[in-house]
């Protein structure tokens, strides 16, 4: 079945570069983002997991875990991390999920449930599909997700950006507006009414429409 926003993510077990990982339980009662990568040693996702290494701090601080994925085996994991931290200038710092058999990829419908074929013999373009990035809540529920063509290099501060909207509006009754960033104003949603509202946000808003309520982001 197709995954999408809302539903609960799938679990599974699975051998990654820091051992075996019960999903669910790894994820723990905070926040994770699982982004996946169609092959080892290609050039792209090479740039991509050394720039995550470098922003993992940044997830720290938003209680936010990261696991990389990628349709090739644990071993070929930890020698293309060697490259990695070569070209890139970051050891990979998070686990890296070995999935040869493509069953966590078919979980997360990211690859045809009809593939086949032996890891090393399966090209990226037989993979292509399987590159996308997860957000994923306390709840165990996929909050967000995006998915990148082969040819397009993925931009984490966006992640980032996403997941901090995904917190805010998790923790407060309001939505975030077009190129939102930390620190700008935000949308009071629809489901709440004027009168909720004015106990909500007792400083007001500003409403150019009455569906429009702008106010200052909730701390």
């Amino acid at each position: 079945m197709p995954l999408r926003i809302g539903d609960d993510v799938p679990d599974f077990t699975a051998q990654t570069t820091e051992g075996p990982v019960n999903f669910h339980e790894w994820i723990g009662d905070g926040w994770a983002v699982l982004f996946s990568h169609p092959k080892d040693f290609t050039p792209v996702c090479t740039t991509e997991l050394g720039y995550m290494a470098g922003l993992k701090p940044e997830f720290d601080k938003r209680n936010c875990k990261i696991i990389g994925l990628s349709i090739d085996s644990v071993e070929d994991h930890k020698a293309w991390s060697k490259d990695i931290e070569e070209t890139q200038g970051h050891a990979v710092n998070y686990p890296i999920i070995g999935d040869t058999n493509l069953d966590v990829a078919k979980l997360f419908d990211m690859i045809h449930p009809n593939a086949k074929g032996d890891a090393k013999e399966r090209t990226a373009i037989d993979n292509q599909t399987v590159r996308s990035v997860f957000v994923i809540g306390p709840d165990k529920k996929v909050k967000a997700m995006i998915t990148y063509p082969m040819s397009t290099g993925r931009n984490f501060e966006e992640v980032l950006r996403v997941l901090d909207s995904c917190q805010l509006t998790a923790k407060h009754q309001v939505a975030t507006p077009v190129n939102w960033k930390p620190g700008d104003d935000v949308i009071i949603v629809s489901a709440v009414s004027d009168e909720e509202a004015k106990e909500k946000f007792p400083n007001g808003w500003e409403a150019p429409k009455p569906y429009l309520r702008i106010v200052a982001q909730p701390k």
